[in-house]
């Protein structure tokens, strides 16, 4: 009783709090004060997410020698799963993977609105996934994690849907300028990944909670890149040419990284039993990893060794130690750890795991630069080619080609390795690799399954605004039914109650059979002589086409468009019968989400 009297003064005063903001404060100045509180918070939650990882992590593989193959790559992956899974079954009891798309699709159907329990879920999950070695990064549990925070300030304050959507950004760019220590590529990864239009309204917000999330990283990190990166060779213009051929190549391995996470995806969404995904993903996922231990966890320290030009440490802690120094073997031997990453990485997601596409998407773009110079170094080409430079290209090519972000990963690569003296290679390695799986793959990894499913918000206008429009919301209920037994003269009195010209047509168990027109039996409705005569079935016609309640708006349209039609009926997928939908109705509707959507 004591608490329950606690909540309730605490619900009241926070009430009067929060209409004193309304009365006293306008919404958009408002924003700046949340952004930076949102980016402070966020910022401390991604050095909460990266410490417990690497507790976790160092716990399990400090005492692990470099020169043999240890079995815990092939026990503590399982055991993560295993404990991610419980975790969320019995205390989340919600689904939590894929934390970007997740924060899309609130975005797109959901109002911007995000459960107070993904402040915390993912990120318990994700540092117990990656910690004890799961094959995935931690930026998109803490983009899930931001999100959520972001979301759960603007409802306590009752934002508008608008200004909350702009927060779910900010925490978004918040949670990945403070792990990377990159405000720059945070608010770039909200307008190009989360697809938040750059307008008045929203760059001083994503701005502020950018700088302020980095920030905190950088006074309790320091000033170090996030990896060790040091130019030794400067890059000329006559390695131009590779430059654009490695853009091409990082294209293309973008396409096989994409594809093979939304086949192994489908994969895993076939096998229905919780225990037969976690056996045969955890199974494949240790296997992989014993094997080719580079894929255990994050896999940054790979990274480092290869920016540092140390390719040979690559093989450390495997089956292969005594041929590290051949150089066809360690070629070979990267070859197959980036081909293998994505099926590790869709392993780990699929058995139960919680973890993102960023990290394996920066590790498969190292190894791809790296591989590409040092096989043509060692064929003799006739212009030398720095290792290091090229797997720190390979980084913002496949990031730009697997997200479809090609200005966050350009400055994102050289935000974290302090390479900025290679913009002009980033520059044209990225733009290169995003034209080319563009080609093949118009959705990034994050986008794919909301446009298929006609759930994904974009830049355009005009399909944005379709998207936020539900067909729920637009259906009309004041046409009243006829039955098709009824007689003309039934009709005809409930057609003087009615201030609709057509009338669904529905038989005793709620199914749409057809539907009446006034105009079309307005030549018979005044003859009496008929009345007892004609029944409904004799002059009721078929709808040009029927809408169904899971229809897409952009569907919708389309179905007008192909029928020319005003009005049509609006039915459940078992062919029931639940309304009208209109153009009119539509188009009031439309215009009203235009004006909110574009609201400076």
């Amino acid at each position: 009783m004591a608490y329950t009297e606690r909540h309730n003064r605490f619900t009241d005063w926070w009430l009067k709090v929060v209409m004193w903001r309304e009365r006293h404060i306008k919404e958009k100045n408002f924003m700046v004060t949340l952004a930076l509180f949102v980016g402070v918070v966020c910022g401390f939650a991604a050095q909460l997410l990266k410490y417990l990882i690497h507790l976790i992590s160092s716990l399990l593989t400090s005492h692990l020698n470099t020169t043999t193959a240890n079995w815990v790559f092939l026990v503590c992956p399982l055991i993560g799963i295993m404990l991610v899974t419980l975790f969320v079954r019995y205390v989340v009891k919600d689904n939590i993977s894929h934390g970007v798309t997740k924060v899309l699709y609130a975005i797109s159907r959901n109002k911007s609105r995000l459960k107070k329990k993904n402040i915390y879920a993912s990120l318990v999950a994700s540092s117990v996934t990656i910690g004890f070695g799961g094959s995935v990064g931690a930026e998109g549990p803490i983009v899930f994690t931001g999100a959520a925070i972001g979301s759960n300030v603007g409802q306590a304050f009752r934002l508008s849907p608008r200004m909350l959507m702009i927060l779910v950004g900010c925490g978004a760019a918040a949670g990945i300028a403070g792990i990377f220590r990159a405000p720059i590529a945070g608010m770039l990864f909200t307008l190009e990944v989360l697809m938040i239009d750059l307008t008045g309204a929203t760059v001083m917000p994503l701005l502020l909670a950018s700088i302020s999330g980095a920030t905190v990283a950088y006074v309790l990190e320091g000033y170090n890149a996030e990896f060790f990166f040091s130019q030794s060779e400067p890059f000329y213009t006559s390695k131009i040419p590779y430059a654009v051929l490695l853009g091409i190549v990082c294209g293309f391995a973008s396409l096989y990284f994409t594809r093979v996470m939304i086949w192994m995806e489908g994969i895993f969404g076939r096998i229905t039993h919780r225990w037969q995904k976690i056996t045969f993903g955890g199974a494949l996922m240790a296997l992989l990893i014993f094997v080719f231990p580079p894929l255990y966890g994050e896999g940054y320290d790979v990274i480092n060794h290869l920016l540092d030009g140390n390719p040979s440490a690559v093989v450390d802690g495997t089956f292969f130690y005594v041929d590290r120094d051949n150089v066809w073997f360690i070629a070979l031997f990267i070859g197959a750890v980036l081909l293998m990453k994505a099926f590790a990485t869709s392993a780990t997601n699929g058995a139960g795991g919680v973890g993102g596409t960023f990290a394996p998407s920066l590790f498969v773009g190292a190894l791809c630069g790296f591989l590409y110079a040092y096989l043509l170094n060692n064929l003799d080409v006739p212009i030398q080619l720095s290792n290091k430079n090229f797997a720190l290209m390979g980084m913002a090519g496949l990031m730009s080609g697997v997200m479809h972000a090609p200005l966050m990963a350009i400055f994102l690569t050289a935000e974290m390795t302090g390479g900025y003296n290679l913009f002009l290679p980033l520059l044209i390695v990225s733009s290169i690799s995003y034209m080319t799986i563009r080609i093949f793959e118009p959705y990034s990894i994050y986008t794919k399954r909301l446009a298929m499913a006609g759930d994904l918000l974009t830049h355009e206008k005009d399909k944005a605004v379709l998207t936020l429009l539900k067909v729920d919301n637009v259906i009309e209920h004041d046409c009243k039914a006829v039955h098709p037994e009824m007689t003309l003269k039934e009709v005809v009195d409930i057609i003087a109650t009615s201030n609709r010209n057509l009338f669904p047509v529905v038989d005793s168990e709620g199914m749409l059979k057809g539907i009446v027109l006034l105009d079309e039996i307005r030549n018979i409705m005044f003859r009496t002589d008929l009345y007892r005569k004609m029944h409904v079935t004799r002059f009721m016609s078929m709808p040009p086409a029927r809408v169904l309640t899971t229809d897409s708006m952009e569907k919708v349209m389309a179905t007008f468009d192909r029928t020319n039609a005003w009005n049509l009926p609006v039915v459940d997928p078992e062919g029931h019968y639940v309304g009208f939908v209109s153009k009119s109705k539509i188009f009031n509707s439309y215009r009203r989400v235009l004006r909110h959507y574009t609201d400076d």
